[in-house]
C-alpha cells in the first residue's frame, strides 16, 4: 500500500478512515488522544484543498441499544473545537443524507459520517467487509486514505473493502506508528525489558510467547501475573486467573524461567478489606488488585539495568484509587529512567494519560490489538494489496 505523501491528492474527495474510537462517558470524551493524533492527516489533505469524508467505528453494535449510546456525535463536537472548518455530520451510513452532505461539500470542508459499525446491526455488513457497502462506500470519494492504525489489524469495509474499488494510501499516523513498532522490533538497543500487565493471558498469549525469545527480562503484573503465579504453584485466592492457557504459561515458565520476573507482594482485598500480603500469605479468599511495595523495588531494579522496554498493560487496578500504586509507580520509575519506553496497548496509554505521563515516553501507541498483532506478524491485515 502507497503512503500518502506518495501520491497525488490535491483537489480530491477523500474518503479518510480513522481510528476514532475514544471512551465516551455521559456524552463526554474521556480521552481525546485518538482525535489529537488524527489531526497531522486531516490538516494535510485540508493544505492540499481536499472534500474530506471521515469514517471510524466506535465500539461494537449489536442491538439497538449499541447504537444509541454509541453514536460519533461527541466526536464530530470535538472536531469542530478543533479544526477552523466547516465540518458536518451525516447521521446515517449510506442513503439519500449522506449522498447529498457530500454532493454539496466544497473544498477544504469535512463530513464526519456516522459510526461504521452502524452496518453491523442487524447484519454484520461491516466486520464482515460485505462487497456492496465497500462498494457504495468507495463510491462516495476519489482515493481512499487509510489512518486508522488501531483498526489496522483487521479486514472490514471501512478499512480493507473500500480500498479494492478506488486509489488508496495510508496516512500520516499509521507511518509514525510503523517506524516507531519497526524500531522496537528491528532496532532495539539491549538490555530489552518487556512489561506485561492487563486481565487475561489469552488475549496476550502470542504476544508473549513472541516477545520472550527477544527480551532479557519480562516483567508480569495484573492478572496476567496472578495466572503465572497461579501456573508456578502459588495460592491467588479468588483472584483473577486464566485457566484456558495455564498449560501453554507452564511451558514458558518452563522454558524461559530465568526471564521471567514475578511479584512478591499485593495489595489485596478481602470481604472489603484492604491487606499487603506477601506472595506465600496470601489467603483463599484474597483477590489481589495491586502489586506492593517489594514488588516495585524488585521491577525498579531491573528498569534501572535497561536500555529498551516495552509496556502492554498496567500492573494493577490503577482506575480504582485505591488501587492504583503500582501502576503509577512503574509508570514514575520509567519516567524517571533513561531508558528508551515503547508504550502500546490501550489499557497502557489510558493510564500514562489519567496518571499524569502523557508525554513522558519514548513512543506510545493509539493502537492496541494492531499494535500486538504487528509485533508479532510485522504486517496488518488492512494494509495488505
Amino acid at each position: 500500500m502507497k503512503y500518502i505523501k506518495d501520491i497525488d491528492v490535491s483537489n480530491k474527495t477523500i474518503i479518510l478512515r480513522c481510528d476514532l474510537n475514544v471512551t465516551i462517558k455521559d456524552n463526554k470524551i474521556v480521552d481525546d488522544t485518538k482525535i489529537i493524533k488524527s489531526l497531522d492527516t486531516i490538516n494535510y489533505l485540508l493544505e492540499n484543498n481536499c472534500k474530506i469524508i471521515i469514517m471510524s467505528h466506535l465500539g461494537k453494535v449489536k442491538s439497538l441499544e449499541d447504537k444509541e449510546k454509541n453514536t460519533l456525535y461527541p466526536v464530530y463536537k470535538r472536531l469542530k473545537e478543533l479544526i477552523n472548518t466547516n465540518i458536518y455530520f451525516s447521521k446515517c451510513t449510506k442513503g439519500i443524507e449522506l449522498e447529498n452532505l457530500v454532493k454539496n461539500l466544497k473544498n477544504k470542508e469535512i463530513i464526519l459520517m456516522e459510526n461504521t459499525r452502524y452496518e453491523d446491526y442487524p447484519e454484520k455488513l461491516e466486520s464482515s467487509c460485505d462487497l456492496e457497502l465497500s462498494k457504495y462506500w468507495a463510491s462516495l470519494g476519489d482515493i481512499f486514505i487509510n489512518d486508522a492504525f488501531g483498526s489496522s489489524h483487521r479486514k472490514h469495509a471501512s478499512t480493507y473493502g473500500i480500498k479494492k474499488y478506488i486509489p488508496s494510501a495510508y496516512g500520516l499516523l499509521i507511518n509514525y506508528e510503523l517506524e516507531k513498532l519497526n524500531e522496537l522490533i528491528n532496532n532495539k538497543e539491549k538490555p530489552f525489558v518487556v512489561i506485561m500487565g492487563g486481565a487475561k493471558v489469552d488475549d496476550k498469549i502470542k504476544l508473549i510467547k513472541e516477545l520472550i525469545k527477544k527480551c532479557n527480562y519480562l516483567i508480569v503484573g495484573g492478572g496476567i501475573a496472578n495466572t503465572f503465579l497461579y501456573a508456578n504453584g502459588y495460592n491467588v485466592g479468588k483472584s483473577l486467573i486464566t485457566k484456558e492457557s495455564l498449560d501453554e504459561v507452564k511451558d514458558i515458565i518452563k522454558n524461559y524461567k530465568d526471564k521471567i520476573i514475578m511479584p512478591i507482594d499485593f495489595v489485596v482485598e478481602n470481604n472489603q478489606v484492604i491487606n499487603n500480603r506477601n506472595l506465600n500469605e496470601i489467603k483463599d479468599d484474597d483477590i489481589i488488585y495491586d502489586i506492593g511495595k517489594l514488588s516495585i523495588e524488585k521491577y525498579e531494579e531491573i528498569i534501572n539495568k535497561s536500555k529498551t522496554i516495552f509496556i502492554n498493560g498496567t500492573v494493577g487496578l490503577y482506575e480504582d484509587e485505591r488501587f492504583k500504586n503500582g501502576t503509577y509507580s512503574i509508570l514514575k520509575i520509567l519516567s524517571n529512567s533513561k531508558t528508551k519506553v515503547f508504550v502500546g496497548g490501550g489499557d497502557a496509554v489510558s493510564a500514562t494519560n489519567k496518571l499524569g505521563f502523557s508525554d513522558s515516553f519514548y513512543y506510545k501507541s493509539t493502537g492496541g490489538g494492531a499494535t500486538l498483532e504487528y509485533i508479532i506478524d510485522g504486517s496488518l491485515q488492512a494494509l495488505e494489496d
